[in-house]
């Protein structure tokens, strides 16, 4: 899958997530303890959370 410019999106998490959970930002987190650069973006187009890596292809 591919997102923004630059990006590959690694999973999609729903906008509508129970309050107080932020599962897009704790799987970003183990991504980045993993050493991977996960950052999370928001596509408004489907309400969903993104967690995005930039992408290999240059």
């Amino acid at each position: 899958m591919s997102a923004a410019i630059g990006a590959k999106v690694l999973e999609r998490f729903p906008a509508g997530a129970p309050r107080g959970s932020w599962p897009a930002e704790e799987y970003a987190a183990r991504r980045r303890a993993e050493g991977e650069p996960a950052t999370v973006v928001m596509d408004l187009e489907s309400d969903a959370f993104l967690v995005v890596v930039p992408s290999d292809e240059d």
